[in-house]
């Protein structure tokens, strides 16, 4: 698997609308991998704001030239490209290492009515926190009072195309801290496949990096 960042330069009205709707850096993405729409793999992918910079991450399985990407989002073809499975294989059950995870923590509500229930996002810091600890036990690792905390939360309002007559609302939640592997095979699940919904719309990218 590959680890890719683009810089992205914030002032392009192209990177601003983008910013607002994420299903226009999901679509960008998608066009890089030149097979058939059945055939394309998923990749992972997600903001961040670091150094008070906003960079894209993209996890692919193959090694993808996002030049166009990063034409249109950074305005020049200028991208960073690594090796992620080096780092998948330092992974061991005990490791323990700083992550950042942004993701779409909701609850299902079932109802006799309603059938199948309506998918509802966690609004409150403590859901947010109870929602993610939940996740941990699935995806083979733990969560230490006081070495993680919600960093940021930011609602997307956005039609997935122009057809589109409904709006998809979406929160995002992000994570910080440091967790403590329990299941080697489990965790490099989550890292490889993401956590949580909307994935597409720059979900789910759990990334980590050694303990300074």
């Amino acid at each position: 698997m590959y680890l890719s960042r683009i810089k992205l330069n914030t002032t392009l009205r192209e990177t601003i609308k983008s910013l607002a709707a994420p299903n226009l850096i999901h679509g960008a993405i998608e066009k890089c991998e030149k097979c058939e729409k059945d055939e394309r793999t998923r990749k992972l992918w997600r903001i961040d704001t670091l150094g008070g910079e906003k960079y894209l991450l993209i996890l692919s399985h193959s090694q993808l030239d996002f030049s166009d990407v990063a034409n249109q989002f950074a305005g020049c073809n200028i991208y960073e490209s690594k090796c992620y499975d080096n780092l998948l294989e330092r992974v061991t059950t005990g490791s323990k290492w700083q992550f950042r995870l942004r993701a779409n923590p909701t609850v299902q509500k079932c109802s006799k009515s309603e059938g199948r229930g309506k998918v509802l996002a966690h609004i409150t810091t403590t859901h947010q926190e109870e929602w993610l600890l939940k996740q941990s036990q699935k995806y083979g690792f733990t969560l230490s009072e006081g070495e993680w905390l919600v960093t940021g939360s930011q609602w997307y309002i956005f039609r997935k195309n122009k057809a589109e007559k409904n709006k998809v609302r979406m929160l995002a939640v992000t994570y910080e801290g440091s967790l403590t592997v329990t299941d080697a095979d489990l965790f490099r699940k989550a890292l490889t496949e993401g956590i949580g919904r909307e994935k597409a719309f720059g979900m789910g990218l759990l990334t980590i990096a050694g303990l300074r």
